[in-house]
């Protein structure tokens, strides 16, 4: 059994997560997304999918990336037009 390093319940069922050299404790994947996910700079969203890189800012989507930075999101879609 081990203790989730979030909310701290011991938990017959926890897991470890092995990123960036470290290894983390959780008991659910909302701990673990609580504690490792990005935040989304403009809406502060979770960013659990591939998110949206932008002159070095990361965001949940094009239109949060479009919205925090006109000029440099300009081309940036979440989907390509059919």
């Amino acid at each position: 059994m081990a203790t989730c390093e979030v909310c701290g319940n011991e938990y017959e069922m926890s897991f470890e997560v092995h990123a960036q050299g470290e290894v983390h404790t959780f008991d659910s994947f909302e701990c673990a997304v609580t504690r490792m996910a990005p935040i989304c700079e403009h809406c502060q969203c979770r960013i659990m999918g591939h998110g949206v890189g932008v002159n070095g800012h990361f965001y949940c989507c094009a239109h949060c990336a479009r919205t925090a930075d006109p000029e440099g999101a300009r081309e940036i879609r979440d989907a390509v037009p059919a």
